[in-house]
């Protein structure tokens, strides 16, 4: 079937119009023309759409059927036109992100916040998920941006930035730990700890530094989110490693932290995009936002 829009545009006007007069010159178009692009049509479709004479025109009973049809995907048509140049223009669009949970609670909705103010039409998606699970969305194209803990050492995946983020010794306020001048490995060592889960960049951290020292913790329990973990230590159960970011550790009036005065005890914080991948005008636009953020809350690395 051969037809095109200028076809359809053509039938919708002159069928609204009921002129072909006044929709030529809407179309901006000479009579002729018009009444070519109507014929096509009509042609296409093999039926006739419009009855005519010299005094008036009308839609036929087919006409008049397929007319509400035709409006509707021109609306349809003219609102995406409308859609891709608000996004060319970056007036509007959608950024999908996913970050590690200390990140998407912490620094990020005051980044989304500062962001919207001056793109308010634009819209976000944040998936809060431990190091992996970030990785694997940003592999998958499922994510534009990513915020995730640990080296990352992926041929499909590029490294937008990078900083690391010191791990703290989380404890009761009261606590022995409290009053050791310097915290280290081995005074760690020493005492009962509520762990991360093993697939988190947190425990990932904490097991190479202890590996490193020939010592092994001694695992009171462990948690997957940090919360937990948080609630683990207010009851008693033990001490608890978590980075300094951690905003939930303020919201704790009973605990308290200390950095741990060793290097090893540092996690890597990547932004990562999907390698070979040209990223959405507003997800590109939204790292201005991003980056100074990341560098703000953390110490920034090559």
């Amino acid at each position: 079937m051969d037809l095109n829009l200028r076809q359809v545009r053509a039938f919708v006007s002159v069928a609204h119009l009921r002129s072909f007069t006044r929709a030529a010159a809407l179309l901006n178009l000479s009579q002729p023309a018009l009444t070519v692009q109507i014929r096509r049509l009509e042609e296409a479709l093999a039926v006739r759409l419009l009855d005519r004479n010299s005094r008036s025109v009308a839609p036929t009973r087919v006409g008049r059927e397929l007319l509400p049809v035709f409006q509707r995907v021109l609306r349809e048509l003219d609102s995406v036109v409308v859609d891709t140049r608000d996004l060319a223009a970056r007036r509007h669009g959608t950024v999908r992100i996913a970050a590690l949970p200390s990140v998407a609670a912490g620094l990020l909705p005051d980044a989304i916040a500062a962001f919207r103010a001056a793109h308010p039409r634009m819209g976000f998606v944040v998936k809060d998920a431990i190091a992996e699970r970030v990785l694997a969305l940003v592999r998958r194209e499922e994510v534009d941006l990513g915020v995730t803990g640990g080296e990352v050492r992926d041929p499909d995946v590029t490294v937008l930035a990078r900083a690391a983020d010191a791990l703290h010794v989380v404890h009761p306020e009261g606590h022995p730990i409290g009053d050791i001048e310097i915290v280290t490995l081995e005074a760690l060592a020493e005492y009962p700890l509520v762990l991360m889960d093993a697939e988190t960049s947190v425990r990932a951290v904490v097991d190479a530094a202890f590996v490193a020292a020939g010592r092994l913790p001694v695992t009171a329990c462990e948690a997957t989110y940090m919360m937990t973990a948080l609630g683990m230590v207010r009851a008693g159960l033990g001490l608890t490693i978590l980075p300094g970011s951690v905003r939930e550790i303020r919201a704790e009036p009973a605990l308290r932290s200390r950095p741990i005065a060793e290097a090893s005890f540092s996690r890597p914080v990547c932004l990562i995009a999907k390698a070979g991948r040209t990223l959405p005008a507003a997800a590109e636009d939204f790292l201005g936002e991003l980056v100074p953020a990341l560098a703000a809350e953390f110490s920034m690395t090559a």
